[in-house]
């Protein structure tokens, strides 16, 4: 895809939500390219630097007010609904339900009965699945989200597809898989590790993990907001193969010019340090240093059956996990990431 096929955004009138994080940044980025009039809401404290040079309205409040929902959405066409909670082991449902679930009913009622309005593109996330236990689980695979994230998740999109199908708002759900891509700060700390030449593997699995890269996340996106393919439907969005956790930091050792030493470790004790941490921490309103949820990292296979983005979308994608991991590696060592404090 190039970027001829975003023409259709062209002076449109686009409303995104969590543009100020990494995926959202690329994905406002490529409307304004495209000559889309984007509006933007940002929290107060959020920094807008990595969007600074582009022509964006910007509304300051937060994404569950009603006020700020309101001058946001004003003659708006297409919604791309990215916010999302800061993720952490402290919180409770209650804590992410009004970014994943309050601010997606508020931006659906405002655009009921809007006859200019043409698409509400929803981001949730394959956690809704949980484990994956099948050979490869695709759209309808059961749910089984395992924490306070991945269930308001869940709500919020199964909430839009009964409110929208029921009042006629044109939608699509995204599913990403974990988002890589120049930029990112969440598997930062991973290719650390690689850098420093070795790779913890806790237990005797094989962690298998499923990557979507953000260029192609966003494209995704983009064609998701206008294709009539897409009308009602759900995608999983996720690169044609997974790949082990063990594979990856071959990829990326191989990216780096660095021999990596795999160091495997029982994956027992990690498990009662996280308990132990949780009941230190959580007292207190402290996030601990490790949990249950970094250290299942290791177990939990995550194996998605991507036909329905090829075959309904016709989405092709770009990046394959060795030449989006390579790249990665090679930004990271360019803009001197890997020994930096960031």
């Amino acid at each position: 895809m190039s970027n001829k096929n975003h023409a259709i955004y062209k002076n449109a009138k686009v409303l995104v939500t969590g543009a100020t994080g990494f995926t959202g940044a690329i994905l406002t980025r490529k409307l304004v390219e495209a000559g889309a009039n984007v509006t933007a809401i940002a929290r107060q404290s959020s920094k807008l630097d990595a969007l600074q040079d582009l022509d964006i309205n910007w509304v300051r409040g937060e994404v569950f007010d009603p006020d700020t929902i309101k001058t946001a959405s004003k003659g708006v066409e297409y919604i791309f609904h990215l916010a999302a909670a800061f993720r952490e082991e402290k919180d409770t449902d209650d804590d992410y339900r009004p970014v994943h679930v309050h601010s997606t009913q508020l931006l659906a009622e405002e655009v009921i009965g809007k006859a200019e309005f043409k698409r509400f593109v929803q981001v949730s996330t394959v956690g809704v699945h949980g484990n994956i236990d099948a050979q490869r689980a695709d759209e309808n695979y059961r749910f089984e989200p395992g924490d306070g994230y991945q269930r308001t998740k869940l709500e919020g999109e199964l909430w839009l597809k009964d409110f929208a199908t029921e009042n006629n708002i044109p939608f699509t759900i995204i599913r990403p898989t974990p988002i890589f891509g120049p930029g990112d700060g969440r598997l930062l700390k991973f290719f650390r590790m690689i850098n420093k030449g070795y790779l913890p593997m806790l237990g005797k699995g094989k962690g298998v993990y499923h990557l979507i890269h953000v260029d192609d996340l966003t494209e995704i996106m983009l064609l998701a907001g206008h294709s009539p393919a897409a009308l009602s439907e759900v995608f999983i969005a996720a690169n044609d193969d997974p790949i082990r956790i063990e594979d990856m930091g071959k990829v990326i050792a191989k990216a780096l010019n660095k021999k990596l030493r795999i160091i495997r470790l029982p994956i027992t004790p990690f498990f009662w340090a996280a308990d132990i941490c949780k009941a230190v921490c959580m007292p207190f309103g402290i996030q601990p240093p490790i949990y249950r949820r970094r250290v299942a990292f290791y177990t939990k296979d995550r194996k998605f059956d991507i036909s329905k983005l090829n075959n309904v979308l016709g989405y092709q994608l770009r990046y394959t996990n060795e030449t989006g991991l390579t790249e990665t590696a090679h930004w990271y060592v360019e803009h001197g990431w890997l020994n930096s404090t960031k």
